[in-house]
């Protein structure tokens, strides 16, 4: 029995691990349906592992839940949304050391930028990291991910100028003045980013650079897959666990190649 239960387990998240799938399952239900997430201390008390064990767990469920989709958004010509957004705590709320640890960099503490996209037709957001918000960072990620000659709505960020003359249909809204215009506004992701910051902050409060991706893929997981019930969520997440391994090293920086960020 036990044999068979390890040869489940290979090729998956799961793959090595001595815990029971029962912990397991429990963990990625709590994970999927949760909409402001679930820490990894509430995981820690729920299934009486160690928190370390719950961080662990957490992450590589949150790996699981990559989507990966390398189909372009517009395809069905529904116009689509992109902003960004730059999640993090106050420094006034963070631990003396990671305060001084950013302030060495200057006087303003760094903060990742997390570009998104949604298409209105499909309902379904992306995002990436992105080393800055200059133009030639946001308009590659666009021209990468946008089908040519679909609309696509911003606020007045400069960093979008120039989607008229790379073939779009661009529409944009200056926030000084107005939020909506008919059908040009960015509320979907507005509402997106909403919900992500409620996790980051409410759930899990101090979240690294170099973790934020799967905080994303988690967000992401839930919110395209919004409409389904729990246990339809539930599955289409377990059917996502086969070829997703990630190890300890990998996660935490120890393999070559993965360091995190220096702040």
């Amino acid at each position: 029995m036990a044999h068979g239960i390890r040869a489940i387990k290979t090729g998956t998240i799961f793959e090595d691990s001595p815990l029971g799938l029962d912990k397991w399952l429990c963990a990625m239900w709590q994970i999927v349906n949760d909409r402001n997430g679930i820490s990894s201390w509430e995981i820690h008390r729920a299934l009486g592992v160690s928190q370390k064990t719950a961080w662990f767990m957490d992450h590589r469920i949150r790996h699981a839940l990559q989507n990966g989709s390398i189909l372009r958004m517009g395809q069905e010509g529904g116009p689509v949304e992109a902003d960004e957004c730059f999640p993090g705590g106050k420094p006034k709320n963070m631990h003396a050391k990671r305060r001084a640890k950013l302030q060495a960099h200057g006087d303003k503490v760094p903060k990742p930028v997390v570009f998104g996209l949604f298409d209105r037709e499909t309902r379904q957001v992306r995002t990436k990291i992105l080393p800055n918000v200059r133009r030639e960072a946001l308009m590659n990620e666009i021209l990468d991910q946008v089908v040519l000659g679909s609309k696509v709505f911003t606020d007045a960020h400069k960093g979008y100028d120039g989607l008229l003359l790379k073939g779009y249909m661009h529409q944009f809204v200056s926030h000084m003045n107005e939020y909506v215009r008919g059908e040009v506004h960015t509320n979907s992701l507005e509402n997106f980013w909403s919900l992500l910051k409620r996790g980051l902050t409410g759930t899990y409060i101090a979240v690294e650079p170099f973790h934020l991706s799967r905080y994303l893929d988690e967000q992401v997981f839930r919110f395209n897959h919004r409409k389904l019930t729990d246990s339809e969520r539930f599955d289409r997440a377990v059917r996502q666990i086969v070829g997703k391994r990630i190890t300890w090293d990998r996660l935490t920086g120890k393999e070559e190649g993965t360091q995190p960020e220096p702040f």
